[in-house]
Parts: structure tokens; C-alpha cells; sequence
């Protein structure tokens, strides 16, 4: 077999809009916007750089119905950049993108194959020995598992899947087109193509089954580089590279203040944080959360923004950093704490900790197995009540909290 080389993407979601932003009036709007195209115009440079044999999308290649025709045109556009540079496109649609959802259309230049919704089929190329496998949802709410039905492999030929999905053991994602990640190892492909998931994951390796997470961050929820997958296949077998197209990265910075002796101390600590995220970022814009936790009473509420955006002005790259919300989640240092932090509340504490590693189900008695006796199966094994040291460590939290306050 020749090497073959394509890359993977997914979850382009042309023209969302990126939430989080609208409390700093100092954000970059037009690149706010313009965010997605900008990802999406570097994905085609890279396919092109790259000379790939061809590209998948695995779904949402759009947010939902275009609200004009603007954002049909562009994606159309950046296709037929890749029909001059001979780049073959295999893509399907995902939930946001369902067939019965998006009610605009445009013609799409020949290089670009969509797969239809009603059946899984199979595009064959022979000249590189692969077969490529798809189907789209019909609809947005898509409930069945659309890989069962997906054909068997072509012998001889490298099998790709290309499948929206949410993978069972996703909770986090919207259930959609839920599969079972045993099947898909058994149902003989040799790389499973997914979407839906907007973190990167690899979830196996022979064959592989990966998420390439979406190519531009939209919330501060979808934080850290964000790309696309480059696949090298020789002989069958596939070696993956992640490149990073994001055009802003998002990031969430949960900053410990435990001991801060005054404000000057915690600002520095906050500064400091913010130097290394955008050292981290270069050279991408940042929009970041800072949360701020521990034990102090260093810092106040009223202005806190403000300070923070004053302290961020001294450092290189400033320029590059938006706030999408500061949260002040800190808790003043116990009264009657003396200089070592020992006081009655951390001694219970302590004492609480030596009984339950000496006997955490005798502290309980029998009121946990009581209990399961009742509800049986109805809760799960993973549950914590079913661990007592997960219950005594619930319960002190709760007598720590009642008693400080």
C-alpha cells in the first residue's frame, strides 16, 4: 500500500458565536466573530501545505440554520480552494447540521462528497486503497446508534468510519447517535473518524477510534489548543499528529490564595498566572476565567476587575487578554485560629480523620447498609454511598462549612 495522508476534522460550527465575552468591552469583535472562518481558512492552508490526499468532517460543519446565505458561501469557498489544489472532501452532518435542520442550500463544488442521511454508504478510492464509510443524521435528535448499520470492511482496502456520535461514556455531550465503543473495535475498520465531542480524544489505538476535538474554542468551556488530526498511513497501519488551528484560545485559571497576607501579595500571585497563560497562548489572543480560591482575606469584591486588568497592563502580550469573568469563590481564615492554624474546629477535623482510618463503617453503624438493602440496584456501584470513607468525607465538609459560618 502507498502512504496516504488525510486529515481529520470536525465540529467546525461555522459563524457560532463565542459566549463570555460580552462583559469586557475591550474585546475584539470583529475577531470574536470571525473567529470560526479564521480556523476553518487554516485548516485548507494546512491541507493544502501538507498536500493531503484528502480531508474528512465528521459533522457540524455548521451551527444551525444559516441565518443568510453569508455563511454557506464561505464554507463553498474555502472547498473550492481545495478543488484547485486537487483535495478530495468526504464529510456528513452532525446534530447541529441536520439534513431536515438547514433549510438554505448551495451547490458544492465537485471535490466535496456528502454522505447521505438516509443510509451509511461507502466511497471507495481506489488509487489509494481506502474506503471511507459515512452516514448523516436526518435529524437533530438522532437516538439510534448509526455505526450498526454501517457495512462491512472492504478486504485488502484501508476502512475508514466517519461517524457523529457521542460515544457512550460522554455525559458531558448531548447523546446523539450513542455507540458502543467495543462494537466499533470489533467491526473491523481501521480508523474511526468521530464528531460530536469538542474535546480531543484518542479512545483507541487498534484500530483507532478518535475524537479530533473542534477546530475553534467557542466558550470557556472548550479551553486549551484546539485542531485537527493528521493521519499517516503506511502498510495499514496509521501514525496521528494534533495540529492546533485555534484562532483564540480560551483558558480557565483557578488561582489558590491560601495565605496571601494582603492584597498586594494576592495580585502578584493573579499576575503572575496570567504571565504564564500567555506565554502558554502565543501568539493567539486570550480570553480567560479566573477563579480565585483558598483561605484569605486578602481581597475584596468591589473593583476586583479593575485591579486585575491594572496588574495585567505591566505584562508583555497584555494586549492579547480579555476577561471573560472574574469569580471570587475565597473564604476568610477562621476566627480563633491561632498562628499555626490550630484551633477546637481543626482538632475535631483531625480526630474526625483518625477514627475513619482506624474504622470509617463503624463511625456509620448500620445505616448505609440499611439503606442499600432498600434501594438495591437503584444505586449504582460507583455511587458514594456506597464507600464510606466517601461519605465521612462528604460529612465533614458539611461540618467544617456549618460550624465556620
Amino acid at each position: 500500500m502507498t502512504t496516504v495522508r488525510f486529515l481529520h476534522a470536525a465540529d467546525l460550527h461555522l459563524d457560532s458565536p463565542l459566549k463570555g465575552l460580552e462583559a469586557d468591552p475591550s474585546a475584539p469583535a470583529e475577531l470574536i466573530r470571525g473567529a470560526t472562518r479564521r480556523a476553518l481558512g487554516r485548516l485548507v492552508d494546512l491541507a493544502i501545505d501538507e498536500k493531503v490526499d484528502f480531508l474528512l468532517i465528521a459533522g457540524d460543519i455548521y451551527d444551525g440554520d444559516w441565518p443568510d446565505f453569508g455563511t454557506g458561501l464561505f464554507f463553498a469557498a474555502q472547498m473550492r480552494r481545495l478543488a484547485f489544489a486537487d483535495i478530495p472532501v468526504f464529510a456528513i452532518r452532525g446534530n447541529h447540521d441536520a439534513a431536515n435542520r438547514i433549510t438554505r442550500s448551495l451547490r458544492l463544488p465537485p471535490n466535496v462528497t456528502m454522505f447521505d442521511h438516509v443510509r451509511p454508504h461507502t466511497v471507495r478510492l481506489e488509487h489509494l486503497q481506502v474506503a471511507i464509510h459515512g452516514q448523516s443524521f436526518a435529524d437533530p435528535k438522532e437516538p439510534n446508534d448509526l455505526s450498526r448499520h454501517y457495512p462491512p470492511p472492504d478486504p485488502g482496502l484501508f476502512n475508514i468510519g466517519l461517524l457523529h456520535t457521542s460515544a457512550e461514556g460522554y455525559a458531558a455531550h448531548a447523546r446523539y447517535a450513542p455507540c458502543d465503543i467495543p462494537r466499533l473495535k470489533a467491526h473491523g475498520y481501521d480508523y474511526w473518524a468521530l464528531g460530536h465531542v469538542h474535546e480531543r480524544q484518542e479512545l483507541w489505538t487498534d484500530p483507532w477510534i478518535v475524537f479530533p476535538g473542534n477546530l475553534q474554542g467557542r466558550d470557556i468551556g472548550e479551553t486549551g489548543p484546539k485542531g485537527a488530526t493528521l493521519v499517516t498511513v503506511t502498510d495499514r497501519k496509521a501514525t496521528l499528529e494534533h495540529r492546533v488551528l485555534d484562532v483564540l484560545r480560551w483558558a480557565h485559571l483557578e488561582i489558590a490564595l491560601d495565605g496571601a497576607v494582603d492584597e498586594t501579595d494576592a495580585l502578584m500571585r493573579i499576575q503572575s498566572a496570567l504571565e504564564t497563560a500567555l506565554r502558554e497562548a502565543d501568539p493567539l489572543p486570550l480570553a480567560a476565567r479566573i477563579t480565585l480560591t483558598g483561605t484569605t482575606a486578602a481581597l475584596a469584591p468591589d473593583g476586583l476587575r479593575e485591579k486585575i486588568l491594572n496588574e495585567a497592563q505591566s505584562l508583555p502580550g497584555e494586549h492579547r487578554l480579555w476577561l471573560e469573568a472574574v469569580r471570587l469563590k475565597t473564604q476568610p481564615p477562621r476566627a480563633g485560629a491561632g498562628a499555626g492554624g490550630e484551633d477546637n474546629l481543626s482538632r475535631l477535623l483531625v480526630r474526625i480523620d483518625a477514627l475513619a482510618a482506624d474504622a470509617p463503617a463503624d463511625l456509620l453503624g448500620d445505616w448505609p447498609a440499611l439503606l442499600l438493602a432498600k434501594l438495591g440496584d437503584a444505586i449504582p456501584d460507583d455511587h458514594p454511598l456506597r464507600d464510606p470513607s466517601s461519605i465521612l468525607d462528604q460529612a465533614k465538609r458539611r461540618l467544617e462549612a456549618a460550624l465556620t459560618a
